[in-house]
């Protein structure tokens, strides 16, 4: 039986935690940064993890990292 490929997209964006949990980073900070509030900047830091629905999406990706 042949090994499942994992999505390339995936290993360089995601992290999977001990608990199975997926980590991301935060959404809406490539650019533009001039026009957010500075709230919007400092709650943004660092990574989130992610919803369970998105959560499943992810890990389809990543078949050996469950």
């Amino acid at each position: 039986m042949p090994k499942m490929k994992t999505k390339s997209s995936a290993k360089k964006r995601f992290k999977v935690t001990a608990t199975g949990r997926v980590l991301a980073g935060q959404a809406g900070k490539r650019h533009g940064m001039i026009k957010r509030s500075t709230k919007f900047i400092r709650d943004a830091r660092g990574t989130r993890t992610l919803s369970a629905p998105d959560e499943k999406i992810v890990k389809s990706y990543m078949p050996y990292n469950r």
